[in-house]
């Protein structure tokens, strides 16, 4: 949790554009009661519509499409995050199994494609 005054020093915003990206959805901060509490991640997406407003000149709907695609990105790697942790419980499970058979037994043969 960031405190406003160090959120604005850090994205590099005033408290006018962080309302009006608050308002449009680009930052989804989380609100307790009539607070607004804002984290390294809202800062660091900040930055990211700062640097591409003002470096890039993108306009706002640029600005809404290149969100969109960092939330798609984001999404697919915790997608894979998690295959690839089943993988590896997988993978540990099978392990475990074919410690326990007992010696001397062989496993089937494997079909090549």
């Amino acid at each position: 949790m960031i405190d406003l005054d160090e959120f604005l020093a850090q994205s590099g915003i005033d408290l006018r554009s962080l309302e009006q990206w608050i308002e449009r959805e680009w930052l989804l901060p989380q609100r307790r009661n009539t607070a607004i509490i804002l984290s390294d991640m809202d800062a660091a997406r900040a930055r990211l519509i700062h640097d591409l407003k003002g470096d890039f000149g993108v306009n706002d709907e640029g600005v809404e499409i290149v969100l969109h695609l960092v939330d798609q990105l984001h999404g697919i790697r915790r997608a894979l995050a998690e295959v690839r942790t089943e993988m590896h419980a997988a993978r540990r499970r099978d392990i475990r199994r074919l410690r326990g058979r007992k010696p001397g037994r062989f496993l089937p043969a494997r079909r090549r494609p």
